[in-house]
């Protein structure tokens, strides 16, 4: 993360500027506290009703827990089977991508001291339930492609809206898991 003309001692986009190049340094000193591994236990409901607890995980080489668990349900809408009792698992996607980009965007601007004053994302994808359903080989399962639109509202100039634009994308760790791809282990036991 560059540091550019960020004054410090003051939150910058709600970014706590100076606690977060204190952590860059520690980092770099220490390169193990930078590795984290993030878990969700998921239960099936019922249909396509799904329900995931995020309470623990690990980073800085310690075992962690979140102050209350966030529960997320997930489910279909009725025209697909499913009761709506939440988003469904791609709206979940889309909205992970939107959020890790942003906050890779707000982040990355705040160190170099680019002042953001809102942002607004749409996110699309397209699917073909051909591929889900198993009717056509040659059709993937998931999305076929995301679009991502930003309004941005800053005082920064062009070259620097223009540095802007590209942060989120470039940092985020979603939208690289996305776009390059992750191995996934998928394992199962009888119960």
């Amino acid at each position: 993360m560059k540091q550019k003309d960020a004054e410090t001692s003051k939150p910058v986009n709600g970014v706590q500027v100076q606690q977060l190049f204190e952590t860059i340094e520690s980092i770099k000193a220490t390169p193990g506290i930078a590795r984290f591994k993030f878990r969700i236990r998921n239960e099936w409901v019922d249909a396509g009703h799904n329900r995931s607890t995020v309470n623990e995980y690990s980073g800085a080489q310690q075992e962690l827990n979140r102050q209350t668990p966030f529960v997320l349900d997930a489910d279909e809408p009725p025209i697909l089977l499913g009761k709506d009792a939440g988003a469904n698992p791609v709206e979940y996607l889309l909205h992970a991508l939107a959020a890790c980009v942003t906050t890779s965007m707000v982040y990355h601007a705040a160190a170099r001291g680019i002042r953001i004053e809102e942002v607004e994302s749409r996110v699309e994808g397209d699917i073909d339930l051909r591929g889900f359903l198993g009717l056509d080989k040659s059709i993937r399962n998931g999305f076929q492609q995301i679009r991502m639109h930003f309004k941005i509202k800053t005082d920064a100039p062009d070259d620097q809206f223009k540095v802007l634009e590209q942060l989120g994308p470039t940092f985020s760790p979603v939208f690289d898991s996305v776009t390059k791809g992750v191995p996934v282990i998928v394992k199962a036991e009888r119960v």
